[in-house]
Protein backbone atom coordinates (compact mmCIF):
# COMPACT_ATOMS: atom_id res chain seq x y z
CA UNK A 1 0.00 0.00 0.00
CA UNK A 2 1.04 3.65 -0.17
CA UNK A 3 3.49 5.48 -2.41
CA UNK A 4 6.96 4.89 -3.65
CA UNK A 5 9.44 5.96 -1.00
CA UNK A 6 13.02 7.13 -1.10
CA UNK A 7 15.89 6.23 1.21
CA UNK A 8 18.56 8.92 1.29
CA UNK A 9 22.18 7.74 1.03
CA UNK A 10 24.51 10.21 2.78
CA UNK A 11 27.97 8.87 2.02
CA UNK A 12 27.88 6.13 -0.58
CA UNK A 13 26.31 3.44 1.60
CA UNK A 14 24.54 0.47 0.12
CA UNK A 15 21.09 1.47 1.35
CA UNK A 16 18.23 0.75 -0.99
CA UNK A 17 14.87 2.34 -1.50
CA UNK A 18 11.85 0.77 0.17
CA UNK A 19 9.08 0.72 -2.44
CA UNK A 20 5.39 0.75 -1.61
CA UNK A 21 2.83 -0.30 -4.23
CA UNK A 22 0.54 2.31 -5.68
CA UNK A 23 0.41 5.23 -8.07
CA UNK A 24 1.50 8.72 -6.93
CA UNK A 25 -1.48 11.03 -6.46
CA UNK A 26 -1.45 14.61 -7.66
CA UNK A 27 -3.31 17.45 -5.99
CA UNK A 28 -3.64 20.51 -8.18
CA UNK A 29 -0.70 19.37 -10.26
CA UNK A 30 1.54 18.65 -7.26
CA UNK A 31 2.50 15.06 -6.59
CA UNK A 32 2.02 14.07 -2.96
CA UNK A 33 3.90 11.13 -1.52
CA UNK A 34 5.47 9.87 1.68
CA UNK A 35 9.26 10.12 1.44
CA UNK A 36 11.54 8.37 3.92
CA UNK A 37 14.05 10.58 5.69
CA UNK A 38 17.58 9.55 6.64
CA UNK A 39 17.37 6.86 9.33
CA UNK A 40 21.03 5.93 9.59
CA UNK A 41 22.93 2.91 8.33
CA UNK A 42 22.14 -0.72 8.88
CA UNK A 43 24.77 -3.44 9.12
CA UNK A 44 24.59 -4.19 5.40
CA UNK A 45 25.41 -0.57 4.56
CA UNK A 46 28.88 -0.52 6.13
CA UNK A 47 31.98 -1.12 3.99
CA UNK A 48 35.46 -1.38 5.49
CA UNK A 49 37.51 1.62 4.41
CA UNK A 50 34.58 4.01 4.03
CA UNK A 51 34.96 7.39 5.79
CA UNK A 52 31.89 9.34 6.92
CA UNK A 53 32.39 13.06 7.56
CA UNK A 54 29.61 13.81 10.02
CA UNK A 55 27.50 16.90 9.35
CA UNK A 56 27.29 20.01 11.51
CA UNK A 57 30.32 21.20 13.42
CA UNK A 58 29.62 22.20 17.03
CA UNK A 59 31.10 25.21 18.84
CA UNK A 60 31.94 24.43 22.46
CA UNK A 61 30.78 27.06 24.93
CA UNK A 62 31.70 27.91 28.49
CA UNK A 63 28.24 26.74 29.54
CA UNK A 64 28.88 23.31 28.01
CA UNK A 65 32.07 22.97 30.00
CA UNK A 66 30.69 24.21 33.32
CA UNK A 67 27.51 22.14 33.15
CA UNK A 68 29.27 18.97 32.09
CA UNK A 69 31.93 19.40 34.77
CA UNK A 70 29.24 19.86 37.41
CA UNK A 71 27.11 16.97 36.16
CA UNK A 72 30.05 14.59 36.18
CA UNK A 73 31.42 15.91 39.51
CA UNK A 74 34.84 16.57 37.99
CA UNK A 75 36.71 18.54 40.67
CA UNK A 76 39.80 19.44 38.64
CA UNK A 77 40.00 23.28 38.80
CA UNK A 78 41.40 23.39 35.26
CA UNK A 79 37.79 23.25 34.10
CA UNK A 80 36.04 25.75 36.36
CA UNK A 81 38.60 28.00 38.12
CA UNK A 82 39.77 30.75 35.75
CA UNK A 83 42.30 32.21 38.22
CA UNK A 84 43.89 28.80 38.73
CA UNK A 85 43.89 27.91 35.03
CA UNK A 86 45.44 31.27 34.10
CA UNK A 87 48.59 30.29 35.98
CA UNK A 88 49.04 27.03 34.10
CA UNK A 89 50.87 26.44 30.82
CA UNK A 90 47.55 26.78 28.96
CA UNK A 91 46.70 30.20 30.40
CA UNK A 92 42.97 29.50 30.50
CA UNK A 93 40.44 26.83 31.38
CA UNK A 94 40.38 23.59 29.40
CA UNK A 95 37.23 21.90 28.18
CA UNK A 96 36.58 18.66 30.07
CA UNK A 97 38.05 15.88 27.94
CA UNK A 98 35.15 13.54 28.61
CA UNK A 99 32.80 16.19 27.17
CA UNK A 100 34.85 16.16 23.97
CA UNK A 101 34.49 12.37 23.81
CA UNK A 102 30.73 12.59 24.39
CA UNK A 103 30.37 15.31 21.75
CA UNK A 104 32.34 13.45 19.09
CA UNK A 105 30.47 10.21 19.74
CA UNK A 106 27.16 12.06 19.59
CA UNK A 107 28.10 13.65 16.27
CA UNK A 108 28.85 10.19 14.84
CA UNK A 109 25.48 8.67 15.73
CA UNK A 110 23.74 9.97 12.59
CA UNK A 111 26.11 7.93 10.40
CA UNK A 112 27.26 5.05 12.59
CA UNK A 113 24.89 4.05 15.38
CA UNK A 114 21.39 5.42 14.77
CA UNK A 115 20.37 1.77 14.38
CA UNK A 116 22.68 0.32 17.01
CA UNK A 117 21.22 -2.00 19.63
CA UNK A 118 24.26 -1.71 21.93
CA UNK A 119 27.56 0.11 22.32
CA UNK A 120 30.14 -2.62 22.95
CA UNK A 121 33.25 -0.62 23.67
CA UNK A 122 35.48 2.43 23.35
CA UNK A 123 39.17 1.64 22.86
CA UNK A 124 42.47 3.41 22.31
CA UNK A 125 41.13 6.83 23.37
CA UNK A 126 43.65 9.62 22.78
CA UNK A 127 43.42 13.37 23.44
CA UNK A 128 45.87 14.86 20.93
CA UNK A 129 45.31 18.57 21.62
CA UNK A 130 43.42 20.56 24.27
CA UNK A 131 40.00 22.03 23.53
CA UNK A 132 39.15 25.57 24.68
CA UNK A 133 35.94 27.57 25.00
CA UNK A 134 34.96 28.80 21.54
CA UNK A 135 36.59 25.96 19.61
CA UNK A 136 34.41 24.32 16.96
CA UNK A 137 34.60 20.54 16.74
CA UNK A 138 34.13 18.44 13.61
CA UNK A 139 34.10 14.64 13.54
CA UNK A 140 34.52 11.79 11.06
CA UNK A 141 34.43 7.99 11.29
CA UNK A 142 36.27 5.36 9.29
CA UNK A 143 34.95 1.80 9.10
CA UNK A 144 37.76 -0.44 10.36
CA UNK A 145 36.03 -3.80 10.70
CA UNK A 146 32.65 -5.49 10.43
CA UNK A 147 31.56 -9.02 11.26
CA UNK A 148 28.51 -11.12 11.87
CA UNK A 149 27.39 -11.61 15.47
CA UNK A 150 28.00 -15.14 16.70
CA UNK A 151 25.02 -15.03 19.07
CA UNK A 152 22.41 -12.82 17.37
CA UNK A 153 21.18 -13.24 13.79
CA UNK A 154 19.48 -9.85 13.61
CA UNK A 155 22.59 -7.72 14.20
CA UNK A 156 26.21 -7.37 13.13
CA UNK A 157 29.24 -5.80 14.82
CA UNK A 158 30.99 -2.73 13.39
CA UNK A 159 34.19 -1.05 14.57
CA UNK A 160 34.97 2.50 13.49
CA UNK A 161 37.83 4.89 14.07
CA UNK A 162 36.35 8.17 15.28
CA UNK A 163 38.41 11.33 14.83
CA UNK A 164 37.61 14.87 15.97
CA UNK A 165 39.22 18.09 14.75
CA UNK A 166 39.04 21.75 15.74
CA UNK A 167 38.41 24.68 13.39
CA UNK A 168 42.13 24.89 12.58
CA UNK A 169 42.26 21.28 11.41
CA UNK A 170 44.13 20.04 14.46
CA UNK A 171 43.31 16.47 15.50
CA UNK A 172 42.03 16.77 19.08
CA UNK A 173 40.62 13.29 19.71
CA UNK A 174 40.76 9.75 18.34
CA UNK A 175 38.93 6.66 19.58
CA UNK A 176 37.95 3.24 18.28
CA UNK A 177 34.26 2.61 18.73
CA UNK A 178 32.50 -0.76 18.44
CA UNK A 179 28.73 -1.05 18.10
CA UNK A 180 26.16 -3.78 17.53
CA UNK A 181 24.05 -2.65 14.56
CA UNK A 182 20.64 -3.85 13.44
CA UNK A 183 20.38 -5.55 10.05
CA UNK A 184 18.12 -3.93 7.48
CA UNK A 185 16.33 -7.22 6.87
CA UNK A 186 15.11 -7.18 10.46
CA UNK A 187 14.27 -3.46 10.64
CA UNK A 188 11.76 -3.11 7.80
CA UNK A 189 11.96 0.72 7.72
CA UNK A 190 9.23 2.61 5.89
CA UNK A 191 8.21 6.17 5.13
CA UNK A 192 4.85 5.63 6.83
CA UNK A 193 6.37 4.37 10.08
CA UNK A 194 9.89 5.72 10.64
CA UNK A 195 12.04 4.42 13.46
CA UNK A 196 10.50 5.32 16.81
CA UNK A 197 7.03 6.17 15.47
CA UNK A 198 3.98 4.20 16.65
CA UNK A 199 1.98 2.61 13.85
CA UNK A 200 -0.72 4.81 12.31
CA UNK A 201 0.52 8.18 13.65
CA UNK A 202 0.76 11.11 11.26
CA UNK A 203 0.23 11.08 7.51
CA UNK A 204 -0.46 7.62 6.09
CA UNK A 205 -0.44 6.42 2.46
CA UNK A 206 -4.23 6.28 2.37
CA UNK A 207 -4.35 9.97 3.36
CA UNK A 208 -2.71 10.83 0.04
CA UNK A 209 -5.13 8.93 -2.17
Amino acid sequence: MGRETETHDRSGSNGTATPDAGTPVTDGGTERRLVAGWEGRYYEDFTVGDVYKHPYGRTVTETDNVWFTNLSMNLNPMHFNEAYAAETEFGERLVDGTFVIALAVGMSVIDVSANATANLGYDDIRHHEPVFHGDTIFAESEVLEKRESSSRDHVGIVTTGLRAYNQDGDLVLSVERTVMVLKRSHAEPSAAQPTGWPEGIGTQPEDLS
